[in-house]
């Protein structure tokens, strides 16, 4: 075989291999999120409470931890569900704390909704369609969520509103920031596991969900 003929024929696989990526991360990515709605809304019809900081974050990096370690078996689905679900499972008493506080409560989770939903779409229609590499922003990326975690923890130990408000705005951008370079990631090869992106970004729409519902409860919540 020509060498020409054999440079398209890599090509072509690697253009294979990259919209199947894409296509089965967004598959999953639909399953998880669904799924973490379902545990969710079974969390608030049973009334049951936050589990609290420590099993919260137990629960999250154990099961990413897992996750990651299974990646490239069928172990690996099974965690990426066990922690969407557990997500889920904290996610519904927060939202049904917004419900009731707030009288516009339901307003407030749809338009939070729905705007993670638009930028998640815009942002994501824009690595792809433009297919611009933004592989470069990944170490600020990753510093920025180390340093808006740490100051979220201090914001809830020590009560103080106005940080906690500054995170959120934060992790709005930086949510944002993950969801380009991880598509961008998808399209550019440097990402070939569809579990690790599909955690990726399911962890951005949650953290951009959750954020954008404090900043609108803020204000925009009438009590």
């Amino acid at each position: 075989m020509p060498a020409n003929e054999r440079t398209v024929t890599r090509a072509d696989s690697g253009v294979l291999a990259t919209n199947k990526l894409i296509r089965n991360t967004y598959i999953l990515l639909s399953l998880t999120l669904m799924f973490s709605a379902a545990t969710a809304g079974l969390s608030m019809v049973l009334g049951w409470s936050q589990p609290g900081l420590l099993l919260t974050f137990a629960g999250y990096f154990g099961f990413l931890f897992l996750t990651q370690r299974f990646r490239n078996s069928v172990w690996g689905l099974v965690f990426v569900f066990a922690l969407t679900g557990f997500m889920g499972l904290t996610l519904g008493p927060i939202i049904e704390t917004y419900l009731k506080v707030f009288a516009n409560g339901g307003e407030l989770v749809m338009t939070a909704l729905g705007g993670t939903a638009v930028i998640f779409v815009g942002l994501s229609a824009y690595a792809l369609l433009t297919r611009k590499n933004f592989s470069f922003i990944g170490g600020f990326v990753m510093v920025g969520i180390l340093v808006a975690f740490l100051a979220g923890i201090a914001a809830m130990l020590f009560s103080i509103p106005g940080l906690s408000l500054a995170v959120s705005a934060m992790f709005i951008l930086l949510m944002s920031g993950l969801i380009l370079y991880q598509t961008s990631e998808m399209v550019h090869g440097g990402e070939t596991n569809y579990i690790t992106a599909t955690v990726t970004l399911y962890v951005a729409l949650f953290n951009l969900f959750l954020s954008l519902l404090e900043i609108l409860g803020a204000f925009s919540g009438r009590r």
